[in-house]
């Protein structure tokens, strides 16, 4: 039992980051919706979703959220992990061992999620970049996000020129990743399909997103964002806004307008798979750290972040909201439960996230009015720590 340590208190916390954390919970939900209720992985959504609302619905959440917000999650996760190491190195203990047993825990509740629950897990990709990424993590903050941006960026750039390469070589050939015969075997298996013939799906469906082929993308993709996150956290930007307040407004300025233009990219010229890259590998980083810019910002504002903070108790408790977000909506689609996958409009998902999003919000607040932690951060918490944190305040008592 680690007595020397503890959980970050509620004085420690910056409710900025909360708050950021609960709008990134949103976009998420948003952004994944349309893969719990459609087959999403094998269609064209242009072609698959044709009604004039749905179209809306779907351009709109393609150019401001998709893309963007699990990057903002990621720095996010990468902030967490540097304060950990902060904390602990203090303290004058083994970061590598307590950030190692938390991003197992991690890791185990990724398989879990994604095998048991749905295939769309970012939780096992968080944990294994993470245990990479602490050979970076004592790095001075500076340091550590230009090599974010170095590998980014470069990496970004060589994929944009092969993507475009490919695009001038085969100019006639359309932009469509549509496999009709998947989709329709995934309606009928998750609408139909028993228990362990829908776990056979999902493992497969796993397997196709991430892959031998996939993962060095992925590693050069996600790694980045979390030392980006884990810079931001040791420079302090966060916990000094007045400081930084300058640097973040001309950060806004100048990735708002360039990331909304890149995601409009693939609509205002030609839709291709080097535009469509474009797209989500430069617009959508670029919004993600905009929106944070935003809010940290608008935090600032007594009479406008009032607004704001109806979103940090969903950030505190991100993780059981992640996770319940999945159980829920799963329950409604998948024939273990409702079954009504591949019934549901664009319009109509969207709704059911955002109703569902907003009742998140309402049990939040009730939540962390008599409890600490949410459950599943509670768990992850007494693992990391070796000891179980207090869970219930007095008055619940």
């Amino acid at each position: 039992m680690l007595k020397n340590v503890t959980p970050i208190t509620e004085a420690e916390r910056i409710v900025s980051i909360d708050v950021i954390r609960g709008f990134a919970i949103l976009g998420i939900y948003l952004i994944n919706m349309l893969s719990f209720h459609s087959p999403f992985l094998h269609i064209d959504p242009i072609t698959w979703w044709d009604s004039q609302v749905d179209q809306v619905i779907y351009k709109f959440i393609d150019i401001f959220a998709q893309a963007s917000f699990y990057p903002l999650f990621s720095m996010l996760f990468g902030y967490g992990l540097i304060i950990l190491r902060e904390r602990t190195v203090k303290k004058g203990l083994s970061f590598p061992i307590i950030a190692a047993r938390r991003l197992v825990t991690l890791l185990v509740l990724g398989i879990v999620h994604a095998f048991l629950i749905w295939d769309g897990d970012i939780l096992i990709l968080y944990a294994v970049i993470g245990l990479l990424s602490l050979i970076f993590l004592r790095m001075s903050g500076k340091k550590l996000m230009l090599t974010g941006i170095l590998l980014y960026t470069i990496s970004n750039l060589l994929l944009s020129l092969l993507t475009f390469i490919i695009v001038m070589m085969n100019p006639e050939e359309p932009f469509n990743i549509a496999d009709l015969s998947k989709a329709d075997a995934a309606i009928e298996v998750y609408q139909n399909g028993t228990f362990s013939e829908i776990t056979d799906q999902r493992i497969s469906e796993w397997y196709e997103v991430y892959n031998l082929y996939s993962l060095p993308i992925m590693l050069f993709t996600f790694l980045p964002y979390l030392l980006f996150g884990a810079g931001v956290g040791k420079v302090g930007v966060l916990a000094d806004v007045p400081k930084y307040k300058r640097k973040l407004l001309m950060t806004f300025i100048f990735l708002f307008p360039f990331g909304l233009l890149l995601k409009c990219l693939p609509y205002i010229m030609v839709h291709n798979y080097a535009t469509d890259y474009m797209q989500d590998a430069f617009g959508g980083v670029m919004l993600a750290i905009s929106y944070a810019c935003a809010i940290a910002l608008v935090m600032e504002k007594e009479k406008m972040k009032k607004f704001l903070l109806y979103l940090a108790p969903v950030g505190k408790l991100s993780m059981s909201n992640y996770l319940l977000q999945s159980i829920f909506t799963t329950f409604v689609f998948y024939s273990y439960g409702l079954g009504m996958y591949g019934k549901f409009s664009l319009a109509e998902g969207t709704i059911l996230a955002i109703s569902f999003f907003i009742l998140q919000v309402i049990l939040s607040h009730f939540w962390v009015k008599y409890f600490y932690y949410g459950p599943v951060e509670w768990l992850w918490r007494s693992v990391t720590y070796l000891h179980r944190p207090k869970m219930a305040r007095n008055k619940f008592q």
